[in-house]
């Protein structure tokens, strides 16, 4: 691997990257998108059998609702799949469709769980989305204002690379996001204990770290890749002999990230999303440098912030003392995580089938916090395994994106955004499954909320978009970007 200067920015449009993108190898693309859409319509036909399992079952009757559920899905995903045709047509063909299965079997178990809230009576008399006031409506709603955005994002971004220009103004955009709940009254941002949320009167809650986990990424993706050689340098270096100017250069990014973490850790009283934010930046920076000292630093660093945060904030010991002891006060404290265990228990290889457990008894947030182990009762240990298997493939293709692209940016961007959907589940399932202290972040794609939908949406329309870019045919390859403020490092395989 060898690295050479990009040529200097010189502003203005490219006309050669319009005329590429306008001209795609015709043959080569629609055998991609054809392979997605045959993808995307499987997964419609396993979403469709998981909606006529479950009215099945709730209703003990087959009716035209059971259709008309997937059939308004289908509307959705065949709109994302012919965006991506259009402005994406080399892109990796897996990970639109198994996005789509975990996020239709997601809409279908909501309705499931508004169905399980109802008498039979009004069970019979619900609509396909149950009500404007179910979860599953709103779920619905929200999974179009993400489809948009993915949308948008595809016909508003033809080349990752000019994000790398918006560096400083992400890094500025993702620690106002970050720090806005931590300062805004209880009244306005606390919800059960942690100080997540913006609270908008008559109106719901939105949750900004979901995009700023987006924003920062792309600052660490840029910052990265400007000082990459420096810090493979100090992976290195003897630093017991270096000068206080060089270990002040080298250690302020990692000790920078590691106090904003501390500070949501210890202000936001939140676990995962602390978790969350340092653990992106500690990959990135491993793949960067290809220096395991940082992943040790990084891990000692962490657990000596977890460890004096469990010292003095409350809920932090809350949290530890139910993870190590869940039956010590099963009917307070303890009854989610017992419940879930449970719930996981009763479920089995294979479950009590769709539509016939008992997901509202689990917990008020069976739809959220919860639904991996309220799904994991009615299919099983065999259902969660292919639910992980297809966040093991999303996780997986979104690397293959970063390692198909030959600028520096976009291998790190994309292993960032794969490492961040891969991290988040990690957390929520080992928190529901005790293998972890619970967390308050949601399941991507298959929890209930708005906000975690459309940012996880638009890191996939970012992945999409690398993929885009690095699997397109070298006689149709975009020449090299002109930015002002772009990274001067190219890197060649």
């Amino acid at each position: 691997m060898t690295a050479s200067a990009a040529p200097r920015p010189t502003g203005g449009s490219d006309p050669a990257l319009t005329s590429v993108i306008g001209r795609p190898d015709r043959p080569l693309a629609n055998n991609q998108r054809n392979t997605e859409l045959f993808l995307l319509i499987v997964s419609l036909v396993v979403v469709t059998g998981m909606s006529i399992a479950v009215q099945a079952s709730v209703l003990g009757e087959i009716s035209g609702n059971a259709f008309a559920l997937p059939g308004l899905i289908a509307i959705l995903f065949f709109g994302a799949h012919m965006a991506v045709r259009v402005l994406a047509p080399y892109a990796d063909p897996l990970i639109l469709p198994a996005v789509a299965t975990i996020n239709g079997i997601s809409v279908v178990f909501i309705r499931r769980l508004d169905l399980g809230r109802l008498t039979p009576d009004e069970r019979l008399a619900a609509g396909v989305l149950s009500g404007e006031g179910s979860e599953a409506f709103k779920q619905y709603i929200w999974l179009t204002v993400a489809l948009l955005g993915f949308v948008a994002l595809l016909f508003l971004v033809r080349d990752h690379r000019s994000l790398a220009r918006f560096g400083y103004i992400a890094l500025f955009t993702g620690l106002v996001l970050v720090m806005l709940p931590a300062v805004l009254p209880s009244s306005l941002s606390e919800i059960n204990g942690a100080k997540l949320w913006i609270i908008i009167p008559g109106l719901g809650q939105i949750q900004p770290g979901e995009f700023a986990k987006i924003a920062l990424l792309l600052y660490f993706a840029r910052s990265l890749v400007d000082n990459r050689d420096f810090l493979q340098i100090v992976g290195k270096y003897q630093t017991l002999k270096a000068t206080p100017g060089f270990l002040f250069r080298a250690y302020a990014p990692i000790i920078g990230a590691w106090l904003v973490s501390l500070g949501i850790l210890v202000f936001e009283k939140d676990l995962g999303s602390s978790l969350l934010y340092f653990g992106l930046f500690l990959v990135m920076l491993y793949v960067a440098t290809n220096s395991w000292r940082w992943l040790v630093i990084g891990l000692l660093l962490f657990m000596a912030g977890a460890y004096s945060a469990f010292l003095v904030v409350s809920r932090v010991q809350l949290r530890v003392n139910v993870w190590l002891h869940p039956f010590d006060d099963p009917f307070n404290t303890g009854y989610q995580i017992v419940q879930s265990l449970l719930a996981l228990g009763s479920g089995g290889l294979f479950g009590s089938g769709p539509g016939a457990g008992s997901p509202n008894l689990l917990s008020l947030y069976a739809s959220t916090d919860f639904v991996f182990a309220a799904i994991g009762e009615e299919i099983g240990l065999f259902g969660l395994t292919a639910l992980l298997m297809l966040y093991a493939l999303i996780a997986s293709r979104g690397i293959r994106a970063g390692l198909d692209v030959r600028d520096s940016y976009g291998k790190l961007l994309a292993g960032g955004l794969a490492f961040s959907i891969t991290l988040q589940t990690f957390v929520i399932v080992g928190g529901v499954t005790k293998l972890i202290p619970l967390t308050g972040l949601t399941t991507p794609f298959l929890a209930y909320g708005g906000s975690s939908l459309v940012a996880n949406w638009l890191i996939v329309a970012l992945l999409i978009r690398i993929s885009d870019a690095g699997r397109r045919p070298a006689k149709v390859k975009a020449p090299p970007l002109q930015l002002r403020d772009a990274p001067t490092e190219v890197v060649k395989l």
